[in-house]
């Protein structure tokens, strides 16, 4: 397994949703643990826990190639926005039929 650089720098998607989960809450939990002890490594551990979590992308991951999304969380995520702008017609309100005015 060797270290290339610049697959670092594509910023992919390459934590999955267990894992992000995992790395929020450790990172929180860290971060609050530092706040009461005053140990400023588990406070840069658990920031850096927490924005890869929230990000869904490690730095250390892209360097070796490593990724723990599921083809169905990368799909999913994809075409999410193309499936709402292609909805078909009949799954849209209809607008209510105008009444036509009076004259007096």
């Amino acid at each position: 397994m060797s270290f290339d650089i610049t697959r670092m720098t594509k910023f992919e998607h390459n934590v999955g949703g267990k894992e992000k989960q995992y790395r929020l809450y450790g990172g929180v939990a860290l971060l609050v643990i530092s706040i009461f002890l005053g140990e400023p490594f588990m406070l840069i551990i658990g920031l850096v826990l927490v924005a890869t979590g929230y990000s869904g992308w490690c730095p250390i991951y892209s360097g070796l190639g490593k990724n723990t999304c599921s083809a169905v969380e990368t799909v999913s995520v994809a075409a999410a926005p193309a499936a709402s702008a292609s909805a078909p017609a009949a799954e849209k309100p209809a607008k209510p039929a105008s009444k036509a005015k009076s004259k007096k």
